[in-house]
């Protein structure tokens, strides 16, 4: 057998091996449906129509909670214990990228996972201070009415701060991709298909994770968990 763990993978670039099972099937439709409802939200918050907007946002925050669910329930390379490093680890891989290498790893990389961190928590600031903003003329969130107006025009002011932070998350995120996949690494394949081909020959019997796929039935009820508490603060 490899001396390599199945969370750590470091070799060549494109190395075409057996393909190994990482993401799960809830991992991947939350990714692209994510991608969905951020695009929505940020296009509607521009052009409108403010009503698109606010359900939108309800679907990001829905999406929110599912996968902080899903960080301890899901899938091995899912879960945030699998892929949120110290600091050392995140310097020694940054260090690697430095000097011109770029090892593959099952699931996210080390400063991947954190990049998956920022992305969660600029997102739940953007979802939930949304939940409180007005725009003073006809919209508000569904908890405006809840606060001051002073503590509503505050939150406003995150809602759009926030957004920023979202668009620079973009940006970095979209050049990592493209760094990566330059660097031959199948990251849009995988988040696809499930399954990594950036594995070295000499770690090619490294097995698939058995826990990889995760629990369907878990999903199903997070996902409804998720999806009933962002309908009861919608109706509250």
């Amino acid at each position: 057998m490899s001396e390599h763990t199945p969370e750590q993978i470091q070799g060549t670039e494109n190395v075409g091996s057996t393909p190994v099972y990482v993401w799960d099937v809830p991992t991947r439709i939350f990714h692209w449906s994510l991608l969905a409802a951020v695009a929505t939200s940020l296009i509607s918050s521009e052009f409108g129509p403010m009503s698109v907007h606010l359900i939108s946002g309800h679907v990001v925050l829905a999406l929110l909670i599912f996968r902080l669910c899903w960080g301890f329930l899901g899938g091995r390379h899912a879960r945030f214990a699998s892929f949120v490093k110290g600091p050392v680890t995140v310097l020694k891989y940054a260090c690697r990228l430095k000097s011109g290498e770029t090892p593959a790893h099952l699931g996210h990389n080390p400063m991947g996972g954190w990049s998956v961190l920022a992305i969660i928590t600029v997102l739940a600031v953007q979802a939930t201070s949304g939940l409180y903003a007005n725009d003073d003329i006809l919209t508000e969130g569904p908890l405006a009415d809840t606060v001051s107006k002073s503590t509503s025009d505050y939150l406003t002011y995150i809602h759009h701060l926030s957004s920023n932070a979202v668009y620079a998350l973009i940006v970095l995120h979209l050049a990592a991709v493209a760094f990566y996949t330059f660097k031959g690494h199948g990251i849009i394949r995988a988040m696809i298909d499930g399954r990594t081909r950036d594995i070295p020959p000499t770690s090619a019997d490294v097995p698939a994770a058995r826990d990889a796929r995760g629990s369907i039935i878990a999903a199903l009820v997070i996902a409804a968990f998720a999806a009933a508490a962002a309908y009861a603060i919608n109706v509250y």
